[in-house]
């Protein structure tokens, strides 16, 4: 959210009217008074009152500058403590805080860590409050402070932080996420984003925008700028007339990219320095020769070995037939699936993917002969000439505990890899979990021109797993280097690159030495699929004043500032790495840097001394930036906000209380949630696609809901056809409406007149006995006059899948509306199953233990396992625990599956 997909400016918005804190690990902006226990909160929140929260975010040239404001009032007529919380991206900078308080406005000043953390500990031990940054989630860090504001007296708060936006997978990603929890007399989210380079797609959406809040979103989009705001009153925010409840809950999603040409990429100047962009379009991908090292040791055993199971056979799945790949798994012994790389033909896939799935943890871990072991096998396929002269080597690492087996001492594993490596390939480390050594893995990698990215604990592992594959997966260039004048410029950040990948980004900033631009020629050099690539370029100037006449403030030294940034954030890596010296002068400069230009970076803190304490004190707050090693520290200590492992408990028979959600999405998968017993059934249904099954079936309230299935565009290598359903009919007899859903489009007929949506675009339909709500490429909601409401999910696929076609999901709420005679393959569940489970035993798979169930006079042999429900996110999906029903669900559902077959999607007898 990713998650990743793309680069993300995370604004998270959360609880900006509440006066508790609902959850300490969630959530972006919080005013709230001392006495925040929750049976408390009735009381105390006529006390404290939020006038106002503004989020304001200019994005100029990439480089993000946001302002997040709140004013909050005491209305008490004492004293009252207030907290001011917020939640920023892990990637940005905190360049500027301050709070106005009666007049007076205190202001933060960035020192030296160190310096920093004296005055805090002081301040501490005297028994003062102090505000520190702290991780929160896998993206964000949260801050958090707190004043004491005098009876009926108002507080500002203003917290500004910086980031240069990285392109990831084609384009940039503004996430705002939006959980106000109460009304705010004046709410605002504004965006203004300029590019000179043209503005090729805006995209604005949110999670939560109903009928009447869509409008309120606005979006103007020019050729070179655009602004995105969304500003409801108080009386739009509310769930209903008159009550305090608000519709705002969800995530505010801006996406987008600018226009590219094949050059020498876009260079701007302002104010002495200059920013370079390089992504060419069009270029053709590079083969890739790519060696999987999996970790099997006994500490992945359970969820984590089924989920990398799952991930690998889905990376497999998207090779190149011009790719060549090779698997390794290891423990305290290594075993190669093969002695040489492989060329990805369908047959070779199709057969590592059968291997993938054997996979079983056992053992210790001997990272570094799997990694020495990779390594040598594509010197020896190099040398043999068995791989494309024009390709790039890698290895992907995957591992999630410390080597305690074979070289176990760190420093030397990272040597020997070295020295192996040689430079000739990159390596990608994976740290799964909290037990990994990630800066032994993010140090390893640096060294090998490859990058470390931690995997969480999750129940999304699978989805982690490839999205980070996606990144790396296909490479248009390689040994990149972006040649400048010496004599015009200096300071030049990083300016070569091991490769460039589809969708990504190369920015380099440097400053000018020489105002003689006409001498500013600049060069891209590297290694494409056939030849050497060579563009050349000259640099022009851009009169932002002639570009934006009509803008009163862009700040004017972004291009220098976005160059400290990325200096800053390039010395922080190298002092991880390289001689004693190296790391520490690099160190110096960083530490230097950020100081001048205020960042808040692992190297500094930021101190704002509050106002007086009662016995004369000041007191500080700190505002800290946490390093990866740090959060990870943080999380062990807190290890259930990552851990959602599947407990196999079994409980005792209980008769469902309905209120449950029915479903049915994938192959097709049917999934039975039963919150009263904290469990869910599932089951598949097996039939030749074209085949039309009757869903849902209750004459008595004249609700109807029949789905056709839909096969894969041809036969897979395994031989097994998927199936998905691809076309809904929805018939309520007694309203006279009907509506035919399908993976491209939406048909509703009601009182004899029709009506068309298309899944391409968010619209709406309201009537007398149905609203339809399309919500863009993403999801359809159908609700029925004093009856069930129906949600379609629309699952996109790639369109030059060889296999897969887009696909739809169907999801019941409200079920219990319908009659005790409801039936269907989803609807004889509607009102409750018996069943219980006994006699837990040892499965196939480890992970996946057998039980037996009796239900409805049966005794069935199931199987514990997941299926995946998409309803909190559509292209990832959750893991939902489940017991499996066999053989078509055969003695779970009445009769046979063949029963429920059905002649046309409309037959309704």
């Amino acid at each position: 959210m990713s998650g990743p997909l793309g680069v993300r400016l995370l604004l998270l918005l959360w609880g900006c009217g509440c006066l508790w804190l609902a959850n300490p690990t969630s959530g972006a902006l919080v005013i709230f008074e001392d006495d925040e226990a929750p049976e408390k909160r009735s009381t105390n929140e006529a006390m404290v009152e939020v006038l106002s929260v503004t989020v304001d975010c200019t994005v100029t040239n990439r480089f993000a500058h946001t302002v997040m404001t709140s004013v909050a009032l005491n209305k008490a007529n004492t004293s009252k403590e207030i907290f001011f919380d917020v939640e920023l991206p892990k990637s940005a900078f905190i360049t500027n805080f301050s709070m106005e308080i009666e007049g007076k406005v205190y202001v933060g000043n960035v020192k030296e860590k160190e310096k920093a953390k004296k005055q805090y500990e002081k301040a501490v031990s005297s028994g003062q409050t102090a505000g520190l940054v702290k991780a929160s989630g896998r993206k964000m860090e949260k801050f958090s402070v707190s004043v004491n504001i005098a009876a009926e007296s108002n507080v500002t708060f203003i917290l500004t932080y910086e980031e240069l936006l990285q392109r990831k997978l084609g384009q940039y990603e503004i996430l705002i996420r939006v959980k106000p929890k109460s009304l705010v007399e004046q709410f605002q989210i504004s965006t203004n984003i300029y590019e000179p380079q043209g503005l090729s797609h805006v995209d604005a959406h949110a999670t939560f925008l109903s009928n009447e809040l869509l409008p309120l979103v606005e979006k103007t989009v020019l050729e070179k700028k655009a602004h995105i705001s969304f500003s409801p009153t108080v009386e739009q925010q509310r769930k209903c007339p008159g009550c305090d409840g608000t519709l705002i809950d969800g995530d505010f999603i801006i996406k987008y990219d600018v226009n590219r040409q094949e050059s020498v990429g876009d260079i701007q100047i302002v104010n002495g320095y200059f920013v370079h962009f390089f992504a060419p379009p069009d270029l053709p991908r590079v083969p890739k020769n790519v060696v999987f090292v999996i970790d099997r040791s006994g500490s992945m055993s359970g969820t984590k070995m089924a989920q990398t199971r799952d991930a690998l056979v889905a990376i497999l799945e998207d090779l190149h037939e011009d790719d060549h790949f090779a698997l390794i798994q290891f423990d305290s012994v290594i075993l190669s699936w093969k002695e040489s790389l492989t060329k990805a033909t369908k047959e070779n896939v199709a057969e590592a993917k059968n291997y993938a799935r054997s996979i079983r943890d056992n053992g210790a871990t001997d990272i570094n002969q799997a990694v020495l072991d990779g390594v040598e096998m594509l010197k020896r396929d190099r040398q043999a000439n068995r791989l494309p002269e024009r390709s790039v080597d890698m290895i992907i690492l995957l591992t999630d505990g410390m080597p305690n087996s074979g070289v176990s001492d760190i420093r030397k594993i990272q040597e020997n890899v070295r020295s192996a490596v040689g430079g000739n390939m990159s390596l990608f480390c994976l740290g799964f979990g909290n037990d990994v050594d990630y800066n032994f893995l993010d140090v390893m990698s640096k060294e090998n021109k490859g990058l470390a990215r931690r995997i969480f604990e999750a129940s999304d592992a699978t989805l982690q797993l490839q999205d980070f594959y996606e990144e790396v997966a296909s490479p248009l260039l390689l040994e990149v280097d972006l040649v400048y004048p010496d004599n015009a410029v200096d300071y030049v950040t990083t300016s070569h690159f091991p490769q460039l990948f589809n969708g990504s980004e190369i920015v380099v900033a440097g400053r000018l030495t020489d105002n003689d631009l006409d001498n500013f020629l600049v060069e891209v050099l590297g290694q494409g699929f056939e030849d050497n690539y060579k563009v050349q370029g000259q640099a022009s100037v851009f009169d932002w004043n002639v570009m934006y006449p009509d803008e009163t403030y862009i700040f004017g030294d972004f291009t220098e500032r976005l160059w400290a940034y990325l200096t800053i954030q390039q010395l922080l890596e190298k002092s991880k790495t390289g001689t004693a010296d190296e790391k520490a002068n690099a160190t110096a400069k960083a530490l230097e840097m950020s100081l001048q230009y205020s960042f808040v970076t692992p190297l500094t803190s930021m101190v704002v001394t509050k106002p007086e304490t009662e016995d004369g004190t000041d007191s500080p707050l700190i505002a800290d930036k946490l390093t990866e090693e740090q959060r990870q520290q943080a999380e062990r200590l807190r290890p259930m906000a990552y851990s959602r492992g599947v407990s196999y408990s079994i409980p005792a028979p209980v008769h469902y209380a309905p209120s449950p959600v029915y479903l049915v999405d994938g192959d097709p998968h049917f999934i039975i949630e039963l919150p009263g017993r904290n469990d869910s059934l599932c089951f598949n249904i097996n039939n030749a696609p074209g085949t039309i099954f009757n869903l849902v079936r209750d004459p008595e309230a004249g609700v109807f809901v029949n789905g056709q299935i839909i096969g894969d565009k041809k036969i897979p290598p395994d031989g097994k056809i998927n199936t998905y359903f691809w076309r809904f009919g929805i018939v309520h007899r007694t309203l006279g409406v009907s509506l035919l859903v399908t993976t491209q489009h939406i048909s509703v007929s009601q009182d004899g007149k029709d009506a068309k949506l298309l899944w391409t675009d968010t619209g709406s339909l309201k009537g007398p006995n149905v609203d339809v709500v399309v919500t863009k490429d993403s999801s359809l909601t159908v609700t029925l006059k004093d009856s069930v409401k129906f949600v379609i999910l629309l699952h996109k696929v790639w369109k030059k899948h060889p296999y897969h076609r887009d696909y739809l999901g169907f999801y019941t709420l409200d079920t219990h509306l319908l009659s005790p005679s409801v039936h269907g393959l989803l609807g004889q569940f509607y009102h409750g199953i018996e069943y219980e489970v006994t006699d837990l035993r040892p499965g196939e798979s480890p992970e996946k233990p057998d039980a037996t169930m009796f239900a409805k006079g049966h005794q069935l042999n199931v199987t514990r396992g997941w299926q995946r429900d998409f309803r909190r996110d559509v292209k990832n999906g959750d893991n939902v625990p489940c017991w499996f029903i066999h053989n078509n669900g055969s003695g779970l559902i009445d009769g046979a599956a063949a029963d429920y077959v059905v002649s046309s999607l409309f037959t309704t007898v």
